[in-house]
């Protein structure tokens, strides 16, 4: 074995920036990453990846391998640290902790990712607009907005998704899968969010607070309902305001689209918003997730 390795002698520094490498392969596939150059081609697709274990795993998707078990349930990945992030949904671990409040993250990439909130750094650019993300996979799913692309097709019915993981959701539609188990109660979900917005039943919790008023709410589409038939006039301002910062003319949101969804969506809104008001008061309210 190399004694670089032990003795972290660093040999082979990056041009573009301020890495070292013990090995002038890992140097190479570094830089693949800053000139953009991809080598390694899927024939099943025509997608190129800058390195080959990239693409073996990318391969994956397309056979429907997944070699790493779960052993605390029935799922399965095609990476191995794929399945360690998961792993830590049922021991509930969280190791790494922010230093500018008080959240912790199951990994180092998601308190690297969580530190920019603070920090606001964006240093992923999108090569069409002038837009910045705090991740990567955030840029590239912006970057199908403009290439219209949804690589990730299911082998069951032939329906597309832009995301990997929109696409596992969408399967277990097919296999009936449930992996987010309740702590509480025996209820399980096919989403991790739907299975938090169900907690909240057991634990009280409302973390949605309106930005105009002092109501709170246990689930993000509540709270969105609330805003647009209460401060509708709020809503739809900042909705235009956000939209038009976010892709200059592309995709703001104009006034006669918003118009016709209040002429059209506000009776069935306030309908579902008034009845969701009354259940709020029953005395056993997991009943309205049955």
């Amino acid at each position: 074995m190399d004694s670089r390795i032990h003795t972290r002698e660093t040999s082979y520094q990056c041009s573009y920036f301020n890495k070292y490498f013990t090995h002038n392969c890992n140097l190479k596939r570094h830089i693949r990453i800053h000139t953009g150059e991809k080598l390694y081609q899927c024939s099943h697709c025509g997608k190129s990846f800058a390195a080959d274990y990239i693409l073996k795993r990318h391969i994956k998707i397309h056979t429907g391998d997944k070699p790493y078990h779960c052993s605390h349930c029935d799922t399965s990945f095609t990476a191995g640290h794929t399945l360690k992030r998961h792993i830590k949904i049922h021991t509930g671990e969280k190791s790494y902790h922010c230093r500018y409040c008080d959240k912790s993250l199951a990994d180092t990439s998601a308190l690297k990712n969580h530190t920019r909130i603070h920090t606001g750094e964006k240093p992923y650019q999108c090569s069409q607009c002038d837009m910045y993300f705090t991740e990567k996979r955030f840029l590239k799913i912006h970057t199908w907005i403009h290439t219209g692309d949804n690589p990730y097709q299911c082998n069951q019915c032939g329906k597309s998704f832009s995301l990997l993981s929109n696409l596992e959701n969408h399967n277990r539609i097919h296999t009936g899968e449930k992996p987010y188990q309740c702590s509480y109660c025996d209820k399980a979900f096919t989403q991790k969010g739907n299975l938090k917005s169900h907690i909240s039943i057991h634990t009280g919790k409302k973390p949605y607070q309106c930005c105009h008023c002092d109501k709170t709410f246990s689930k993000k589409y509540s709270h969105t309902r609330h805003i647009e038939i209460l401060h509708r006039q709020h809503s739809y301002t900042a909705k235009e305001t956000q939209m038009d910062s976010k892709i200059s003319g592309t995709c703001s949101l104009s006034e006669s689209k918003v118009e016709v969804r209040e002429q059209t969506n506000s009776q069935a809104i306030e309908k579902d918003y008034i009845s969701e008001l009354k259940l709020e008061v029953k005395v056993e309210p997991v009943d309205m997730y049955e």
